[in-house]
């Protein structure tokens, strides 16, 4: 029997990057993947690719910061499927670069309710539907952001943002114990995804070095974690961090938009 048998899985930010490897790896593992995105044709795409490859899959244009688009989703996962078992909250955006002095607070705000907020939502939408089901698994993915120490870059709203998720995690997973409800999160260290497009290679090769394992991530090894913890084979897990970076030192500071990493 495959990891995710009879599951079914809304993962958002589905069109690219990690949301895409975990979209294409539920599936190969059995699940009903619903993957959603605001990125339209990108998302059709690549789903239309899943569904010819033999997977049952749907996709949907979802604003994750909007609770009525949340309901949308989720009214519709169950009309198709009668049931939402696994929640991959995924959608993220990295905001303008810049150091404290230089933030847009417009921008930080809007940082803060796609990569934080929307996990909210997402959650507490999905709730009752999953109490009703006798539980479920959600995945929170944060970043390494979101427990070592970063400067520059779009790092005032990034990290604070994903830090939140780090908290909001545990504090769910409280919660939600009691009714089956799994709730962890992930936290990816630099990875090859459409958010490193504006790093040029000097930047990326300084970032290797950084790093014990000497090289960036793959989507697929993100994936990979997140498909664990949605799976049966974390029946007993709740209220982590699953940490996936290749080692970096945990007070590690590192500098983006800059030529220096230290």
């Amino acid at each position: 029997m495959k990891k995710l048998e009879n599951k079914v899985a809304i993962i958002t930010g589905a069109a690219s990057g990690m949301g895409a490897a975990e979209a294409k790896l539920f599936a190969k593992a059995g699940a009903k993947v619903v993957g959603t995105d605001v990125q339209k044709e990108k998302l059709k795409s690549f789903f239309d690719e899943l569904e010819s490859d033999g997977y049952d899959v749907m996709c949907l244009v979802h604003d994750v910061s909007s609770e009525e688009d949340w309901k949308t989703v989720v009214d519709t996962t169950i009309k198709q499927y009668g049931k939402v078992d696994i929640l991959v909250n995924n959608a993220g955006i990295p905001g303008k670069e810049g150091f404290l002095e230089d933030v847009d607070i417009d921008n930080y705000r809007k940082v803060i309710d796609i990569n934080l907020t929307s996990q909210i939502i997402g959650m507490q939408v999905l709730a009752s539907y999953m109490k009703e089901n006798g539980g479920g698994s959600i995945v929170n993915i944060s970043s390494i952001a979101g427990i070592v120490g970063t400067a520059g870059g779009s790092n005032v709203g990034y990290a604070g943002s994903k830090g939140g998720s780090r908290m909001i995690t545990k504090a769910v997973a409280v919660e939600m114990g009691k009714s089956n409800i799994r709730v962890n999160s992930v936290h990816p260290g630099i990875i090859e995804t459409p958010l490193l497009d504006n790093f040029n290679d000097e930047i990326k090769e300084a970032l290797s070095k950084n790093i014990p394992m000497a090289r960036l991530g793959n989507p697929i090894e993100v994936a990979n974690a997140v498909l664990f913890l949605a799976s049966d084979d974390a029946s007993y897990i709740t209220g982590i961090e699953l940490i996936v970076d290749g080692g970096t030192p945990p007070n590690n500071a590192i500098v983006y938009g800059s030529t220096k990493v230290a």
